[in-house]
């Protein structure tokens, strides 16, 4: 693989691989409003996409008595369930990973979400088997934290110069720095393209046929 620029490449899931952002952050809102809380602006309900449940409702709902937040998770869990029949990967995403194993990169999924939710998400896509290695909020550290992708790395061998973090979010980007990791930012999904922007990726790509063009050219 010396070739290429990147051994392994690592990707967030929801608003990177799976169109998934508008109905997140419904349901944190929906959520909330369940518990008698304030309804959280789009954009603060979105931020804290990528995060795990627990620290992403802490942030979203800050005002919530501790011992609370799991009654709030449990009304989030039943807001995503009844809808998530509805999600499907972004145009293209399939046939990205594909390009992606025919030139023999490593491929994995670091994401916030738990590993039942993520295991059900690639059974819903027809994904098992697509990737070498994932790892969840649930199984490991949360974003920003580096553990998830230092475990990724550990477990398929690969070097953090080697290492390519793709991802929607300001966490998921902040994650391959504390990793010592290369960053790509895709910017249709969750964070504002000039929040990732300040965090330095290599490229801020808009849409799944430049992410492509990207990794193809660069990666």
């Amino acid at each position: 693989m010396t070739e290429h620029n990147f051994d392994l490449i690592v990707f967030d899931w929801d608003g990177t691989l799976f169109d998934s952002t508008a109905l997140i952050t419904r349901c944190i809102q929906d959520s909330c409003v369940d518990l008698d809380l304030p309804r959280p602006a789009d954009r603060d309900a979105s931020y804290v996409i990528g995060m795990g449940l627990q620290d992403a409702l802490m942030h979203a709902a800050p005002s919530l008595p501790r011992e609370r937040y799991r009654e709030l998770a449990l009304r989030y869990r039943h807001h995503y369930q009844a809808r998530q029949h509805e999600l499907v990967l972004f145009e293209g995403a399939f046939e990205l990973l594909q390009a992606l194993k025919s030139r023999r990169h490593l491929l994995a999924v670091a994401t916030g979400k738990s590993r039942l939710g993520l295991d059900e998400a690639l059974a819903s896509a027809r994904m098992q088997g697509v990737f070498d290695a994932t790892r969840t909020a649930d199984e490991t550290a949360s974003k920003p934290d580096p553990k998830m992708l230092h475990e990724l790395m550990d477990e398929l061998g690969a070097e953090p110069g080697r290492t390519l973090m793709i991802g929607d979010t300001t966490h998921d980007l902040q994650l391959a720095a504390n990793a010592g990791a290369a960053s790509l930012a895709v910017s249709y999904g969750a964070h504002p393209s000039d929040a990732l922007g300040r965090l330095a990726p290599r490229h801020v790509a808009h849409n799944v046929a430049e992410l492509e063009h990207w990794l193809l050219t660069h990666g």
